[in-house]
């Protein structure tokens, strides 16, 4: 690891950290700015489309093979964050799992609360299975709230007696909206950008009329019995460590094949920053052996 790479990354953050009177707009604008300066790997083709009425974006690196897909979530709370701001970082999934990626613009909160976005990822699920694509050749995967949503689509599709895809990748996934971890405490000093407070607000933004322990809101509590095969990463300075560590117990424990990946040192949703940090491409690209294997060619 450099360590000059992420203390480059880190000092930003840690110099303009989130208070509470920081207004939803701007923290949008901000995330909107920082995703435009994500430069885009050569060769990617991007395609706007519409997937039953969501806004989607094929995002393909070249020579893609283009018969199975990954179904990108992007994070950012459940109330900002969009496939523009994530292109790049969704460019390097289709890169490393030699596949083309759909990035799905779904709703956010407050304006459109639970349970908008997990409509919004099944319809573009559906629209995925309409257009040709069988489950069993669609891999699913987020970052942070993308991570979380990832698995209340799987949720969705259980309740519904849907095919499952082949295989779920959530990432710094943000499953328990109580935060009840215990690393929300011990990490609070490592994580440069995320907080109890600011999940906190965010959730009960979400959230708004429903118990934040609801399956669909916080996938944690929810029957995780027959759900597919799955990689989950985080990092040690993450206070949402614990989230991914609960998960992949419980998941364990209903029988799903989970691995959970603990990467030493890293910050939240660090996938986002390939341009800038060696660790980022090599967790993308252990995603995209994990995708191979799951996913038959």
């Amino acid at each position: 690891m450099s360590k000059e790479q992420l203390t480059k990354l880190i000092e930003p953050m840690r110099a303009n950290p989130y208070r509470e009177d920081m207004s939803i707009e701007s923290l949008r604008e901000a995330s909107e700015r920082g995703g435009a300066a994500m430069p885009l790997p050569e060769g990617v083709l991007v395609e706007s489309v519409s997937a039953n009425g969501v806004p989607c974006e094929w995002i393909n690196a070249s020579g893609v093979d283009s018969s199975r897909v990954f179904l990108f979530l992007h994070g950012g709370g459940y109330y900002r964050g969009s496939m523009a701001a994530s292109r790049a970082t969704a460019a390097r999934f289709s890169q490393a799992c030699g596949v083309n990626c759909l990035s799905v613009d779904y709703r956010l909160s407050p304006e459109h609360p639970y349970p908008a976005a997990v409509d919004d990822a099944l319809s573009a699920f559906e629209w995925l299975a309409a257009t040709g694509f069988e489950s069993e050749r669609v891999a699913v995967g987020g970052i942070s709230a993308g991570g979380g949503l990832t698995l209340a689509l799987l949720l969705r599709l259980k309740s519904l007696g849907l095919a499952q895809p082949s295989c779920a990748v959530p990432l710094s996934a943000w499953v328990d909206l109580t935060q009840s971890g215990e690393t929300f405490e011990s990490r609070a000093h490592l994580d440069p950008s995320i907080s109890k407070a600011y999940l906190d607000r965010m959730a009960k933004l979400y959230a708004r009329d429903h118990d934040a322990k609801t399956p669909e809101v916080s996938p944690l509590f929810g029957d995780l019995r027959g759900l597919p095969p799955m990689l989950l990463q985080v990092g040690t300075a993450e206070v949402l460590l614990d989230d991914s560590r609960a998960f992949a117990e419980r998941a364990e424990a209903a029988g799903v094949a989970v691995e959970l990946e603990v990467w030493d040192d890293m910050i939240h949703g660090w996938h986002g920053y390939a341009h800038a940090l060696d660790e980022a491409q090599e967790a993308i690209d252990r995603i995209g052996q994990f995708v191979n294997e799951k996913m038959p060619r």
